[in-house]
Order: C-alpha cells, then structure tokens, then sequence
C-alpha cells in the first residue's frame, strides 16, 4: 500500500506525541537531566521539531554533527502539537494553495508556526517518494512549546548510535526492530488541509 505524500507520521499515545531535536551537549544535557528546557535555551529564537526519527538521524548524521551531539526525544501534548499545526503555514508559497505570493507572504508573517515537508527517509538515510513533517515553532509557539507543552524530555543519543552501528555492519532488520514506533498521526484535513500541497511538489 503507497504512503499518502503529505501525512504525519509519529509516535504517539491518546494525550502526546513525541517530536526529535538534536542539540550541543551543554544544552541537550541539562534538557534531558531535567526533563524541561534550560534557560539557556532561547525561547525567542525559531525551533524546528520533527516527528521522524529517521529524519531526524539524517539532520544530526546520527548525532554526529557539530552542535547537534546530544539527541533529544520530546514528549509533548498533542493539544499543543494540535495549536502549532493549527495555527501554521507553509514555509514556502504553493500555487493554488495561497491566493498569491503576498497574501502567503502575510499569512507566514502572522504565524507562530511554519510547516515543511521533506523527503522521509530510509535506515541508510535515502529520501523516500513521501514526505516527512518538519513544524518550525516561534515567539509565542516556541515559548509555549519550551514552557506549557513539554511533558518529558530523554536523551535517546545512545539509541541513535546502536542503530547507526547497526546499519553499518548492514543488520538493517536488527535496527529497523529499534527505531520507534511511529504510526499515522490522526489529523484530517481540518488540521493540515491548509498545508497540503495541491498537487505533487
């Protein structure tokens, strides 16, 4: 059975769903030890969150990357999840998704939230044929995602590199059996029907 282009895939339970950042270890650490964002952490700065593990591993290099060595899993509320997306516009103009280019220009102005659909990705990191949700939090998104919606913060920088390790020696079924189990996300049209592409993007 195909996959839909544009749908969320996470995991997730009745009241939270789980998002992936990665960060330097002077902030990653303290987040995870605490299980709330330090105040180092800058609530007036855009944060991108992302569903994906996989596509999260693609952006840090399995937690190798400069600045992007501890990796977090973030356990929000879907209702403030349910907000963001509510609240979010596509990071990029869609024809025949905005009006024109000025009136998405102001509605992505207005938003606390913007919406990016990237390519999912397989265990050695290829772009698969559907898309991946990346949802960029900012002024009263980031604060409330940082401060209200944070129900538990885990380091999972270990897991990242098991499977890494994993698929370097090709045992690609022991580490599909690690990845978290992430599963449609329940969320119609009244929640991403105005972030959906309209046609093959």
């Amino acid at each position: 059975m195909q996959e839909p282009r544009h749908q969320i895939r996470a995991l997730h339970t009745e009241s939270t769903v789980t998002v992936y950042q990665a960060y330097a270890p002077h902030l990653g650490l303290p987040a995870a030890r605490d299980g709330r964002f330090p105040a180092a952490w800058k609530r007036d700065r855009m944060t991108w969150i992302k569903p994906s593990f996989l596509w999260m591993m693609y952006r840090c290099g399995w937690g190798a990357k400069e600045g992007q060595g501890t990796v977090l899993a973030v356990e929000i509320t879907r209702d403030g999840f349910e907000w963001a997306l509510g609240r979010s516009c596509l990071s990029h103009y869609e024809h025949g998704l905005h009006p024109d280019q000025a009136a998405w220009k102001r509605a992505l102005q207005a938003a606390p939230a913007r919406v990016q659909w990237d390519p999912e990705r397989d265990l050695r990191l290829r772009p698969l044929p559907y898309r991946s949700l990346q949802l960029g939090l900012s002024g009263e998104a980031a604060r409330r995602y940082a401060d209200e919606w944070t129900v538990s913060i885990t380091d999972v920088t270990p897991l990242a590199h098991e499977i890494h390790a994993l698929v370097r020696r090709d045992e690609l079924d022991a580490a599909a059996k690690l990845l978290p189990e992430e599963r449609p996300y329940p969320a119609g049209d009244e929640l991403l029907g105005h972030l959906r592409a309209p046609v093959a993007c």
